[in-house]
């Protein structure tokens, strides 16, 4: 990775030290750095808006382009999802030149603007929606998880996702077993991954929230013609594995489930 970067980082952490206003999440020598800044902005009413802000350096950055995402507890996801594009516009504009605390500024400066903008093509967007798809087609994955201690909240959590990011599917439980399975636009496909990877969706022995470290990505590929799509997302149950089975079977999907689903018995 770039020294430009690392150095970035160091003044990034000095600037916004306030207590989890700057959180390094991973280092690495061949896939860059990521970590998240939260600040809170003034919104159209004047009312305080936290803003998260996830920037993944690639090794090669400056020179390419950071991933950004953006949540918030105040805007929803189709307006978190505007103030990403946003960001990754100004972004093309500092190329080559180190600029994450450029674009926290400018977002700073905006925030009202870009939700203003956001609420009046909100419509037409919606419009187009119906009548279009992206060039990169529907998606699915496929994910398992090791376990869940607050399942209530976990459970909540993973629906207002797949609910924001219009990704249809099931999260299912059978027994010990727990596997989430989506399907909709590749970028919203990509965009859950960082959430589930990223957010305290869990509480750890002891109570405290914490991330998800025990997620495997099974499958992540492109919907068949032969597959049929999920109309809805929802939670369920199965007694057996046969009924597991089933479910699969309904959505032509019997090649994912022989593949993935009974080496997690062993």
């Amino acid at each position: 990775m770039s020294e430009l970067a690392l150095e970035e980082l160091s003044a990034l952490a000095a600037i916004y030290c306030e207590p989890d206003a700057c959180e390094v999440l991973a280092v690495s020598e061949t896939h860059g750095i990521t970590f998240r800044i939260q600040i809170s902005v003034k919104e159209l009413l004047d009312t305080d808006v936290l803003l998260k802000l996830l920037f993944h350096l690639p090794v090669n950055y400056p020179s390419t382009l950071p991933d950004i995402s953006v949540s918030s507890d105040q805007l929803t996801r189709a307006q978190c999802m505007d103030v990403k594009d946003k960001l990754l516009e100004q972004a093309k504009k500092h190329l080559s030149e180190p600029m994450v605390h450029d674009l926290i500024l400018w977002i700073q400066q905006h925030l009202k603007y870009v939700i203003k903008q956001s609420a009046t093509v909100c419509n037409a967007k919606t419009t187009l929606s119906k009548g279009t798809s992206t060039e990169d087609g529907i998606w699915m994955l496929l994910l398992h998880l090791d376990h869940m201690r607050a399942k209530a909240k976990y459970v909540k959590t993973v629906e207002k996702w797949a609910s924001d990011l219009r990704l249809t599917g099931r999260l299912m439980f059978m027994g010990k077993i727990i596997l989430i399975l989506l399907q909709g636009d590749r970028s919203n496909i990509k965009e859950y991954l960082i959430l589930q990877k990223t957010s305290k969706v869990d509480v750890d022995s002891s109570g405290k929230k914490c991330k998800e470290k025990m997620i495997s990505v099974l499958c992540e590929t492109k919907v068949q013609s032969q597959h049929k799509r999920f109309q809805t997302f929802e939670v369920k149950e199965y007694s057996t594995l046969d009924e597991l089975n089933k479910e699969f079977e309904t959505a032509e999907l019997t090649t994912l489930f022989s593949e993935f689903v009974p080496p997690l018995l062993r």
